[in-house]
């Protein structure tokens, strides 16, 4: 497996582990629909929570969480909606983002509750 897939696997088991941590209940780790994939579906409360998880080694390039652009958004989106109807639910949805770094110094973790919202 190639680095950049170990260090991804590493933050999304590390982002999981957080969410739990905080409460919430992790239904689905790497849920896949056709080519789209959710890395986290989560819940806390009456909310179905995406979360989508961005892990580098450094942030000299910029935040992880820069790399949900507007295309990945609408395929997170599509994704999410096949999940809600394979999944027969009605409970409020949202989107996160937690963006990582790990690296030499340590590991940090900022947890965007409601990253980017749906267009109508």
């Amino acid at each position: 497996m190639a680095l950049h897939n170990q260090l991804g696997e590493k933050g999304e088991k590390l982002a999981a582990e957080l969410l739990r941590k905080k409460g919430y209940t992790v239904h689905e780790e790497n849920w896949r629909s056709g080519k789209n994939e959710l890395d986290i579906v989560a819940q806390i409360g009456h909310t179905v929570v995406f979360v989508e998880v961005k892990t580098r080694s450094t942030a000299y390039f910029g935040d992880p969480s820069e790399a949900v652009s507007p295309a990945k958004q609408k395929r997170l989106i599509q994704a999410a909606n096949d999940y809600l109807i394979e999944h027969g639910t009605d409970l409020e949805a949202r989107f996160d983002v937690m963006s990582i770094v790990i690296s030499e110094d340590g590991t940090e973790i900022d947890h965007m509750e409601d990253a980017f919202f749906p267009m109508a």
